[in-house]
């Protein structure tokens, strides 16, 4: 019997240790996987599936790492294919679902119930396809960074796998062109995309075919008459080419209709007559009964209308397009941004008077609202760069180090990353996350936090948000004044030339005072604001403080006192008569004599 044993020992162990083995030297750490390696690896995993793998390559790259970081990348992507390929599918969607609820990132066009199928997520892949991705580092290096919590897992292999059989050597030359497709045509768009001012029989909710999609724009860039070289751009960029409803007829019609050459792509948004009357008739919904590109351009439209058609028009000829919509002192405002020849301008269509109102895009990838610094990361471009991509590599092991619990690693692996480019975000969070679990003192923490504010205050949203982190802290340790003055400090700061950000530390101030203070104390505050802040001010404050003010008395059942704190208001902003700001006033009254 026991020889029997030790035969079939022998026989077992090519199968389950062949694919790292011989064992993996300093030197060879110190290049990418050899193709026979990977040959191995890829060979194994069908066998004998690729969590056998993910532990031993995590342990490689981790190696790999303390060797010299610069060298590590490889590696550690490994292991997470490794660990991908791995992963359940039933826990892979359980995961992204609990990512969508925390993000809040649900919608009606989604599925109301997700089945947990079972098998791993490398069931959702050829071999071939497999071993392509292992294979390609560039690739590599850029699904990882793209990928997000809130891309649907088996959705998101399954197009890269369809994008891939349907043309192998295609998807190679475009690869991140498909990745695009993958991360925002896995899940359906949302019911107000692309805004919400025209219905959906006119213009459906609908993206296109995915494989239709990827021909449709590898083609245009195949004939030259893309306006960028598509195979140069990151798929980061891409997703805003491919997010589109507007049926491929209508895109070509646009290639050989709208003119302006790529920088002066401004001028597409002037190409719609502005229909003034549609105004003035408080007409803000599409009145017609078809909203093609060319009927756009012959029916003239509001300024949602023109940004949609600007956007759409440079999708078609492959140019990243941003649709904005801000509110402004009268109203509410549309423009769009594109990828021009020297940089992203993001202000096309905007009226030079309300250059200080914030424009809100939606991410496609995510279907959620992009935030200021993420629109400002994207102008920049600056995640491209070498010195980004070793803060990086330090980033994502000093989170691998916590996982480990192994804070003080997680420290100094976070700091380098820190230094090595003091705009990677997730380096700051990764060192106030190391700290907290390395138990750092208090005060040291602020420290921390104030530095990072300092690092990232060219991101007021970045600055604000470690601000009110560094205040959470000052108020936990009894420093209430001090916190109190830094919170206003934050809120006088930008006041003047980001009034949403003032406005969103002032809606911080107030929420917190409906949560602790009795009636007296919230109508004190409210009015405090509304001096503050309010005076001249237009829509945007009235959406961020007096609409939450005045609906939160009328739920309390304080009638009088919502309607003295709306006439107060009225008498603060800047309300123009005829414009959206008084109707908005008006209608907010209506609710309240519907209630007395």
């Amino acid at each position: 019997m026991p020889r029997i044993f030790h035969v079939l020992l022998l026989f077992l162990l090519p199968v389950t240790v062949s694919a790292l083995e011989p064992a993996v030297s300093a030197e060879e750490l110190g290049r990418p996987p050899s193709a026979e390696r990977l040959d191995d690896l890829v060979a194994a995993a069908q066998r004998d599936g690729w969590g056998r793998w993910s532990g031993l390559l995590r342990a490689t790259a981790f190696r790999a790492y303390e060797r010299d970081p610069a060298g590590a990348a490889p590696w550690y992507h490994l292991y997470r294919w490794a660990a991908l390929f791995a992963t359940p599918r039933a826990k892979a969607v359980q995961t992204w679902i609990d990512a969508i609820d925390k993000a809040g990132g649900g919608h009606a066009n989604m599925a109301s119930r997700y089945e947990l199928p079972p098998g791993s997520l490398g069931g959702e892949l050829s071999p071939a396809l497999q071993r392509w991705l292992v294979g390609n580092p560039v690739f590599s290096q850029e699904f990882f960074a793209t990928l997000s919590d809130q891309d649907q897992p088996i959705a998101t292999l399954g197009l890269l796998q369809r994008l891939h059989a349907a043309n192998p050597a295609l998807f190679a030359d475009y690869a991140s062109l498909a990745l695009a497709i993958a991360i925002v045509y896995d899940v359906p768009p949302p019911p107000d995309w692309p805004h919400g001012q025209v219905s959906p029989a006119l213009l459906p909710r609908k993206l296109p075919d995915p494989v239709e999609a990827f021909n449709f724009w590898a083609r245009l860039d195949r004939a030259n008459v893309a306006a960028h070289k598509l195979r140069r751009l990151p798929a980061s960029e891409l997703k805003f080419v491919v997010d589109t409803s507007t049926p491929f007829a209508e895109l070509a019609w646009a290639q050989r209709n709208v003119s302006p050459p790529l920088s002066e792509l401004a001028k597409a948004y002037d190409m719609i007559r502005y229909r003034t009357d549609r105004v003035t008739a408080n007409q803000y919904s599409w009145p017609g009964k078809g909203y093609s590109l060319e009927t756009i351009l012959r029916e003239g439209g509001i300024c949602v209308d023109q940004a949609y058609f600007a956007a759409q028009a440079g999708k078609a000829r492959g140019v990243p397009t941003l649709l904005f919509r801000g509110a402004g002192l009268d109203g509410r405002h549309a423009w769009f941004g594109f990828l021009s020849p020297t940089g992203w301008v993001m202000d096309a269509g905007r009226y030079a008077e309300q250059k200080f109102v914030a424009g809100f895009v939606r991410d496609p990838q995510t279907w959620r609202e992009l935030t200021d610094h993420e629109l400002a990361f994207i102008s920049e471009r600056f995640r491209a760069t070498p010195l980004y991509q070793l803060s990086a590599i330090h980033t994502l092991f000093a989170l691998e180090y916590l996982r480990d619990g192994n804070a003080a690693a997680a420290l100094k692996a976070a700091r380098e990353a820190a230094n090595r480019e003091p705009r990677n975000l997730r380096a700051w969070q990764a060192l106030v996350a190391a700290q907290t679990a390395a138990g750092t003192e208090q005060r040291l923490r602020e420290a921390t936090l104030r530095e990072a504010m300092i690092a990232l205050q060219k991101y007021p949203d970045l600055e604000i948000a470690f601000g009110r982190q560094f205040v959470a802290s000052l108020r936990q340790r009894g420093e209430t004044s001090l916190a109190d003055a830094e919170e206003q400090h934050l809120a006088r700061k930008y006041r003047s030339g980001r009034v949403d950000l003032s406005l969103q530390q002032a809606a911080e101030i107030l929420q917190r005072s409906l949560r602790t203070e009795d009636i007296a104390g919230r109508v004190r505050t409210y009015r405090r604001l509304l001096e503050t802040y309010g005076a001249g001010a237009g829509i945007d404050f009235f959406d961020k403080i007096v609409t939450p003010f005045v609906e939160h008395l009328r739920r309390e059942g304080q009638i009088p006192a919502a309607r003295e704190s709306l006439e107060r208001a009225r008498r603060t902003l800047r309300v123009e008569r005829g414009q959206q700001l008084e109707a908005e006033l008006n209608r907010l009254a209506d609710t309240l004599r519907v209630r007395s």
